[in-house]
């Protein structure tokens, strides 16, 4: 063997590999490190750090290092708002003269302005930028960054004036979107919270006139307030919501509270450390004068008959957040103190989502960043002391006010901000930082919404919290005290609280396995009369698996085929054969069609029940088989049959009983191959409502009707694109070859031929549009059949929308419950889908109402209502 290395190479040493890592080495410019020091800043001690920060800034002279500067601000402003009021005072003492104490008169160039301004000025821009976007969270901060500076006399009175009228001027748009003007008026109000001051200081009226308007809008949109309070009263509209505060009504609130005392309590509510400071001499700034930009309204110009989709916004609708404590544990929102701590902390939580480790602990931190008091001392800290001082309305739990707020973040109706799995994650993660002080927080929220059930909480927040209380108890061991619950067991099977014990059960055998989940219950929920445990564990149900059942032999023939990886025209066959066996050999009426076709079914789910994989491969090796199962038999290429279709959709029901999850996944696979259309599983769903209506199911398939069109409509834009630019090339490129032509003599352009992939896609659009119409129809038409009936002996969707027998619910069935939960999921499907609705507003109210058209009865008022509500039409 040989050891010379080819190409006459040598073999490196080590000191080679040593200097070629020093020469690419990374070596930190200047602004990249003074970068990283503004955003850091005040992590230690923001006071002690000032000086030393202000100094670094002043030395770099090169007119470069202003944007970096700037640049650095509006990071640290829009992404660490907690940290405005230090960013404040840093740009004031970089306003002051630099070679000379502040307040001295020192010969300095007048034409020239001051560090500080310049890198005001520059900030200004990227401000501009983000108004340009709309992008409606970083324009707020950046107003928070403004008003400080307005009080640290920085900024003019006039000029921040001017600019929160441009916010409030958007709340007099006609026809102005909800989301479009609560961000508006949000920019407005927290804006005068800190600058109020200066502000009323310099023109009252104009102050006087902003909370005005502020509060006029939020006047005018109290219906949509009573469709999103997260505790249902469906017996009056009244916009007094319980256990739960909006965040504009908290707003203006504590505007109201603010501009009473002529703004004086500013101080004590935010941190302003520019204070201390001697007086600035300089004149002001002014801010340039803006236009809040018009929303973006995109039209791709797809020529169908149906209306263009549309995506839901989550904006739309007022944000109420859901109170678990009193106003001496955790703030009272309304307040000026209360809304400063929620706002922040609900800012932060928005912020970074991308990161809930770093967000568990800048929330853990919090207390630093504000007024000193604010919130009760950890134990064991120097600062808990038995005789220290204890402001009035203040030293609240800071574990209890973050955990509110993070749930009341996730408990917002229709869709909270971010996917429910962010918060979930999140309480984890304080959970693990600090179990000793977190955990009886998170205990006692428990306890309290637990409470809340059955006294209207809404049925999507009872939903979102079974979910959250089984992922965390998954987290930590499935440690519950569930003797507590024991005494509910006595409840009616379908009252709230038996309902969120099921489910809550249900998910963490998901997340676990049966045995387990059933030693960590007491006994009485371990009973079979309990019903809140499965009588056995998730699996599957083949009915044909006893050899005394009927159709044994022949489900077995089938079976054996499937196992034998058949082709499906050989399965096919088969089925005919046996069908025309039972046909000549089954006395009585028996619909042979429907026992084949749940031979079949079962079967197929039987051989694909041992994993999800080999549920994927079965689906798709037999797909054809399914297809003809669907059409009835008929022949390739047919519509398909409703009753076939039905059929498949019991049959898997029927086999996967004993696990509801995979009742929803094998609808999805069949909805995503096609096999039935999400109008069939909206069909099955309001025909098996005995146990309730299935909410996951029927969301499924409106997703899965909406989720096409969105797709659809996508794959036409960007065909469309395509076609237009080599469109645009061709004219180019002819215009190049004939620019000596007579410019009169101009050629004629063909017309605009459409490629057969854009004509094919235009159909598919059509035909989900279509499609998307008839899910919501059908859905539409479920719930009128559901709540309005005009059979006498069932009084119970008319029953649970009056207030006296509301108040005596304790006397409430299983009927009445499930009615009560059928009306609140009809509210929340009109709200959680209204800008779909609205699309076909005029087709759905006509076709699905007209059983109710012209009744001034009580429910179908009230149905009416809330459809005029979501749709936009009150």
């Amino acid at each position: 063997m040989s050891y010379e290395r080819p190409y006459g190479g040598r073999r490196r040493r080590r000191d080679d590999y040593d200097n070629h890592d020093r020469r690419r080495e990374f070596v930190e410019t200047p602004e990249a490190r003074l970068k990283a020091t503004i955003i850091k800043f005040g992590e230690v001690d923001a006071e002690q750090e000032l000086p030393t920060l202000a100094s670094e800034i002043r030395k770099l002279q090169d007119p470069a290092t202003i944007p970096v500067v700037s640049e650095s601000l509006r990071l640290g402003v829009t992404e660490q708002p907690y940290k405005i009021p230090h960013y404040a005072t840093l740009l004031r003492i970089l306003c002051a003269p630099e070679n000379g104490a502040e307040g001295e008169n020192v010969s300095t160039d007048v034409e020239k302005p001051s560090l500080g301004r310049q890198i005001l000025d520059d900030f200004w821009k990227g401000f501009q930028a983000y108004l340009d976007k709309l992008a409606w969270r970083e324009a707020r901060l950046c107003i928070h960054f403004f008003a400080h500076l307005t009080e640290a006399k920085v900024i003019s009175p006039q000029s921040m004036l001017g600019l929160l009228q441009s916010f409030t001027a958007v709340l007099d748009e006609f026809g102005v979107s909800t989301g479009r003007a609560k961000r508006a008026a949000r920019c407005a109000a927290e804006g005068l919270m800190r600058a109020g001051q200066a502000l009323k200081d310099y023109s009252p009226a104009a102050v006087i006139e902003m909370i005005a308007s502020i509060q006029t809008y939020n006047e005018s949109v109290t219906g949509a307030k009573w469709l999103v309070q997260p505790v249902a009263k469906l017996y009056t509209q009244d916009a007094v919501a319980l256990h739960a505060d909006e965040i504009l009504d908290c707003a203006v609130a504590s505007l109201k509270v603010l501009e009473a005392s002529d703004f004086s309590e500013t101080s004590s509510v935010y941190l302003q450390p520019y204070g201390d400071l001697a007086l600035l001499t300089a004149t002001p700034f002014d801010l340039p004068a803006v236009l809040v930009p018009p929303e973006v309204i995109e039209l791709d110009g797809i020529s169908v008959d149906a209306t263009e989709d549309v995506v839901v916004k989550k904006e739309e609708w007022p944000e109420y957040l859901l109170r678990l404590f009193d106003n001496d544990v955790t703030p009272d929102p309304s307040t000026p103190a209360g809304y400063a701590v929620r706002a922040d902390l609900l800012d932060i939580v928005d912020i970074f989502e991308v990161n809930r480790k770093e967000c568990a602990r800048i929330l853990a931190e919090y207390p630093k960043w504000t007024v000193s008091g604010t919130f009760k001392p950890r134990p064991g800290t120097p600062a808990d002391v038995p005789d220290r001082d204890i402001f009035p309305g203040r030293d609240w739990q800071l574990e209890s006010t973050i955990i509110e707020t993070i749930l009341g973040a996730n408990f917002l109706l229709p869709e909270g901000a971010e996917k429910p799995v962010y918060y979930i994650a999140l309480i984890t993660e304080l959970c693990k930082l600090s179990p000793q002080t977190v955990g009886p927080a998170v205990g006692k929220s428990i306890r309290k919404l637990y409470s809340y059930l059955g006294d209207g909480l809404d049925v999507e927040i009872g939903r979102r919290f079974a979910e959250w209380f089984s992922v965390h108890m998954s987290n930590f061991g499935f440690q519950w005290v569930w003797k507590e619950w024991v005494p509910d067991i006595a409840l009616p099977v379908r009252h709230p609280k038996r309902v969120f014990i099921q489910r809550a059960l249900e998910l963490e055998i998901r997340l676990s396995y049966f045995d387990r989940i059933l030693k960590t219950l007491p006994e009485p929920f371990q009973e079979p009369s309990a019903q809140a445990m499965p009588d056995q564990q998730p699996g599957p149900e083949y009915d044909y698996d006893d050899p005394a059942s009927p159709h044994h032999d022949a489900a077995q023939s089938v079976l054996n085929q499937l196992r034998g990886r058949a082709k499906p025209e050989e399965v096919i066959s088969l089925l005919e054969s046996l069908k025309n066996t039972l046909v000549e050999t089954t006395d009585g009426d028996i619909n042979v069609d429907a026992v084949i076709r749940s031979i079949a079914v079962q079967s197929l789910l039987h051989i694909g029940s041992r994993s999800f994989s080999h549920f994927l491969n079965a689906i798709e090796r037999y797909i054809s088989l399914l297809r003809n199962l669907a059409s009835g038999g008929l022949a390739s290429g047919a519509a398909g049959s409703p009753e076939a279709k039905a059929d498949i959709l019991n049959v898997i029901s029927t086999f996967w009983r004993r696990n509801r999850q995979m009742v929803g996944i094998v609808f999805d696979k069949l909805m995503q191959y096609q096999i039935v259309d999400p109008t069939d599983v909206v069909a099955w769903v309001f025909a098996h409502r005995e146990a309730g209506l299935d909410w996951e199911v029927l969301k499924g398939a409106i997703d899965k009707a909406n989720g096409r069109v969105v797709v659809a409509r996508k794959r036409v834009a960007a065909l469309r694109k395509e076609e237009d630019d080599t469109r645009a090339r061709a004219n180019a490129s002819g215009g190049a070859d004939n620019m000596e032509v007579d410019a009169e003599a101009k050629p004629e352009e063909p017309p605009a031929i459409e490629s057969p992939q854009l004509v094919t896609a235009l159909k598919a659009f059509a035909s989900l549009t279509k499609e998307q119409k008839s899910t919501l129809s059908r859905v539409l038409d479920g719930f009128v059949s559901l709540l309005y009936t005009s059979a006498p002996e069932d009084i119970s969707a008319r029953k649970v929308v009056s207030e006296s027998d509301w108040e005596n619910r304790a006397s409430w069935n299983d009927d009445e419950w499930k009615a009560w939960q059928n009306w609140v999921w009809y509210k929340h499907f009109c709200r959680a889908y209204a800008p779909f609705l609205r699309s076909y507003v005029t087709t759905l109210s006509v076709v699905s109402f007209a059983p109710i058209e012209g009744s001034d009865d009580e429910v179908a008022l009230l149905m009416k209502k809330i459809w005029n509500l979501a749709t936009g039409q009150e």
